[in-house]
């Protein structure tokens, strides 16, 4: 009988899938312990576990096999050196956000393109003004996207674009999906592309290559009337520095849903700024059917242990996704 923890804490959201995992498969022994200690004890026979492991509950697990993230990119730290050495195989949530998160970019990508922050501004205002918008339209079947990251995300947002007559140029450090569309390039082709951009879209997770890449050098090569968007990890961007860029007129705008703090602290200027757009990291708070598809590739990776068959959604640990 298989031995599966749910790491502390515990919400309903835990306790409900462990219930639904022992309905699926009753073949499967489900421990929900509440503290660190009591999921030491639980995990030293455990042969999967689901959620944050913390080093010094890994170093009591003496059969794990699996490890299931809860998140497509959980955050820093998840990942350590004993957990990258360690033989137990972990696998994220990738691929069940895709459609969410790629229509959330389109909503950016159209509003800045309209000028949509400057009307909203007259709105609020309360003011009729024709000649709100401070930037050119951009028309989308002439523009041209480029993004930094053709996973999933990447991919149907990539297929959007195209749906909207723009060009999609793209950069992938490992290419899991066929781009038809899409003009693809490595990584170190990133600063040459830059410049050709109307459109820079990142949906990249957080890694020791990524952090902090979106800086004062990559913006300088973007041009004046290009706008940059994140959906990816806000550590892979320093704020200080595209708020730089936008006061000094080098980029036009920005769109953001993750931020180097989160909460994204109030103080900060980038909220005051024109031609820019922040929302708090919702892009799939409360979409239909999340929970489902989450559930459906835990449940698929607990069928797949049992049955010796290999597990989905593997990472690579030394490179956090």
């Amino acid at each position: 009988m298989p031995k599966l923890v749910m790491l502390p804490p515990q919400s309903a959201k835990t306790v409900r899938w462990a219930g639904d995992l022992v309905k699926e498969l009753p073949q499967y022994q489900v421990a929900l312990p509440e503290t660190d200690e009591e999921a030491r004890a639980a995990i030293v026979d455990a042969d999967a576990a689901f959620g944050v492991l913390p080093a010094d509950v890994l170093a009591a697990a003496q059969k794990l096999r699996w490890l299931q993230s809860p998140a497509a990119a959980p955050p820093a730290g998840y990942y350590y050196p004993a957990l990258i050495t360690h033989p137990v195989q972990v696998c994220n949530l990738r691929g069940v956000y895709n459609d969410h998160i790629a229509q959330h970019i389109m909503m950016y990508v159209l509003a800045l393109a309209r000028g949509l922050p400057y009307y909203m501004d007259a709105q609020r205002a309360r003011r009729w003004d024709k000649d709100a918008r401070k930037s050119g339209y951009v028309d989308l079947q002439g523009a041209t996207a480029l993004i930094m990251g053709l996973g999933g995300i990447g991919h149907e947002t990539a297929r959007l674009c195209n749906a909207f007559g723009m060009t999609v140029i793209g950069t992938d450090a490992r290419w899991e999906y066929e781009t038809p569309g899409v003009e693809t390039h490595p990584p170190a082709a990133l600063d040459s592309l830059l410049p050709r951009a109307d459109f820079v879209i990142v949906t990249v997770p957080h890694t020791p290559e990524t952090e902090g890449m979106w800086n004062a050098a990559r913006f300088a090569c973007m041009k004046p009337s290009a706008y940059f968007i994140n959906i990816g990890r806000g550590l892979t961007t320093k704020i200080a520095d595209l708020t730089a860029a936008l006061e000094a007129g080098q980029i036009a705008g920005c769109a953001l849903d993750v931020y180097e703090v989160e909460p994204f602290p109030a103080d900060e200027k980038l909220w005051t700024l024109p031609n820019v757009i922040l929302t708090p990291h919702i892009a799939v708070h409360e979409a239909a059917n999340i929970d489902e598809r989450q559930f459906a590739v835990f449940l698929e990776n607990a069928r797949r242990l049992d049955a010796g068959e290999s597990l989905i959604n593997v990472v690579d640990k030394a490179s956090w996704y």
